[in-house]
């Protein structure tokens, strides 16, 4: 069993508007926005506003609905950016990769030949709000 949910992780205080981010979507079931230690240009994550350590603690009707906007913006982020494939990533518990425990999808757009940056770099703030305005562009309404 893993430990319980902490609201005061580093993406609810994003939720909370304490702390800014480089915001793509968002409605009210999640938020998607730019990572700040991108691992592949246009690394966006997409959280839950329900608050949740991981795959295992939240609702399945929460999940259900997360991974509908997960797979529309990850479309959105593919076309936006002319990327030729996608990674998703998703991690649980300290074993499992999790830094951050709140549950989060990892949107990686790929090209042949790029392979993904080491983890824990900064990323520059400016390329950061350019990427997320050029996805925030080509942003269409959810659907359901």
């Amino acid at each position: 069993m893993s430990a319980a949910y902490d609201p005061n992780n580093i993406f609810g205080k994003i939720l909370r508007g304490e702390i800014p981010a480089h915001k793509v979507y968002e409605d009210d079931v999640a938020l998607a926005f730019m990572d700040i230690m991108p691992r592949a240009e246009g690394h966006v994550l997409v959280i839950p506003k329900e608050g949740a350590r991981g795959l295992l603690d939240v609702r399945p009707e929460t999940l259900g609905e997360l991974i509908k906007r997960v797979q529309h913006v990850a479309q959105v982020v593919k076309t936006a950016l002319g990327a030729e494939g996608l990674t998703l990533h998703q991690f649980n518990e300290s074993a499992g990769g999790q830094v951050i425990y709140h549950l989060h999808f990892h949107i990686l757009p790929r090209w042949e030949g790029v392979a993904l940056r080491p983890p824990g770099n900064m990323g520059d703030n400016d390329r950061l709000a350019a990427q997320a305005e050029k996805i925030r562009a080509a942003m269409t309404p959810f659907a359901g």
